[in-house]
């Protein structure tokens, strides 16, 4: 089974945990059965691989956000990378080259599409399973998934199916209505477009060569920025006469505001956090290290992390996004392929951050040309390199670099510091790789 998952999100609604780096799909919030936290992206990636242990998973997603996936599921599933955002058909067409070129699945090959941030469970699955096995003996050229709604929602798309049979040709779309019209689409049997559909890697193969010019994956990915932004719903889906439509009545949620992504919580808080007897349908997620404390309230939501803090009744919550438009500051945290950072103060000339990096990694070998840079270790143990002299390090240890200076840090258990940045003009593009000799 090949399965394109779609990694995409500005990190808006669900702040403050999620920011342009960490989207929704990266928040640790789903409790394992041992004891663990995972993501939604390590959620559906772990019930993917349950499912078909054989299968290939490549990520379509933005820069931003490699780092967090590497961190968050290492080297196991294949990334296509898009180099700006275009909307999703260049982004699903850069990713079906990809699997093509790079991985070398063959055209005739079927792939299925789907969000990597529903909250779903097996059955799910076993049903995408199901589509690329209908993809692949059908003579039609897509099959979608259609979820079977369980109530008029404003924020689907629906699909209108020839008949109530479990796999039937498609009617006809339409766009996300009101409330009143979404009530009679679902009375003409109308089902939620959940942006999940099956195809061979020659049909979007071809697509891309008629609708772009080209279906080479390094000549696509030269030239991203240049291709239109369009849906992949206005640019082929709408427009295929030979398409079908296969019914799931499972389990489905889009967790995308905090009133949703709360629903799917095991437990009321996850970090420090405290409720009296008064406190009704209250959820608490603190990622600081310090108590919050909850009394007298209901239908509340209160999330703490470096970027900043929300309290919000649960319905008002998916609002949000105007609000949050206006804040503008440093990225407080991000998750990276070595480990992770957390900003701890910022001030006019200094930035102080800690940095977790995880055992047997190591940051880029690279250089800044505006700031100076203080290194205390605080645990761990590791090695240094600094200008191409090594050095072993463990707590206590402090390494000075100036503006220039080449140095990387490697990790031999986890190993914590603190970085002080020092200058005027302190900024994250201001970083240059190096090869270290």
């Amino acid at each position: 089974m090949n399965i394109i998952l779609l990694s995409g999100g500005s990190g808006k609604r669900l702040w403050p945990l999620s920011n342009d780096i960490r989207s929704k799909q990266f928040i640790k919030i789903f409790k394992t059965e041992n004891g663990q936290y995972e993501s939604m992206v390590q959620r559906v990636y772990r019930q993917i691989m349950k499912t078909d242990p054989n299968a290939t998973v490549t990520i379509a997603t933005s820069r931003t956000q490699v780092s967090s996936i590497h961190n968050q599921l290492g080297e196991k599933a294949g990334i296509s990378v898009e180099p700006c955002r275009r909307d999703t058909f260049p982004a699903i067409a850069l990713a079906t080259a990809y699997l093509h070129d790079v991985q070398g699945v063959p055209e005739e090959e079927t792939v299925v599409v789907c969000p990597v941030d529903p909250y779903v469970e097996e059955d799910y699955f076993a049903a995408i399973k199901q589509l690329g096995e209908r993809a692949s003996r059908t003579d039609a050229n897509l099959v979608l998934m259609g979820i079977e709604p369980t109530y008029p929602s404003e924020k689907y798309g629906y699909i209108i199916p020839e008949s109530s049979s479990q796999v039937s040709r498609v009617s006809t779309f339409k766009e996300k209505p009101d409330m009143e019209t979404a009530g009679s689409y679902i009375r003409q049997g109308a089902l939620w477009n959940g942006g999940v559909f099956a195809y061979r890697l020659r049909y979007v193969l071809d697509k891309a060569r008629g609708l772009m010019g080209s279906a080479d994956y390094e000549d696509l990915f030269n030239r991203y920025d240049t291709l239109d932004k369009i849906s992949f719903d206005y640019a082929v889906v709408e427009k295929e006469p030979r398409i079908e439509v296969m019914r799931f009545a499972g389990q489905w949620k889009d967790l995308g505001t905090w009133n949703t992504l709360t629903e799917a919580m095991e437990e009321t808080s996850i970090g420090k956090a405290m409720m009296d007897e008064t406190c009704a349908n209250v959820h608490v997620i603190n990622e600081l290290d310090v108590p919050v404390l909850a009394m007298g309230l209901q239908d509340v939501v209160i999330s703490a992390s470096p970027e900043g803090i929300l309290v919000s009744d649960k319905a008002r919550s998916s609002y949000i996004k105007p609000f949050v438009d206006k804040i503008h500051q440093h990225i407080m945290f991000a998750d990276k392929s070595w480990g992770s950072f957390r900003v701890l103060d910022v001030e006019e000339g200094s930035m102080t951050i800690k940095v977790t990096l995880n055992p047997g990694h190591s940051m880029n070998y690279h250089s800044h040309k505006n700031r100076d840079e203080v290194w205390h270790v605080i645990s761990g143990k590791g090695r240094a390199v600094v200008d191409g002299l090594n050095q072993e390090i463990e707590a206590g240890h402090v390494l000075t670099m100036k503006a220039g200076c080449r140095h990387t840090v490697i990790a031999e258990t986890e190993l914590k510091l603190i970085e002080v940045q020092l200058g005027k003009d302190i900024s994250v593009h201001d970083k240059e790789k190096h090869v270290l000799g």
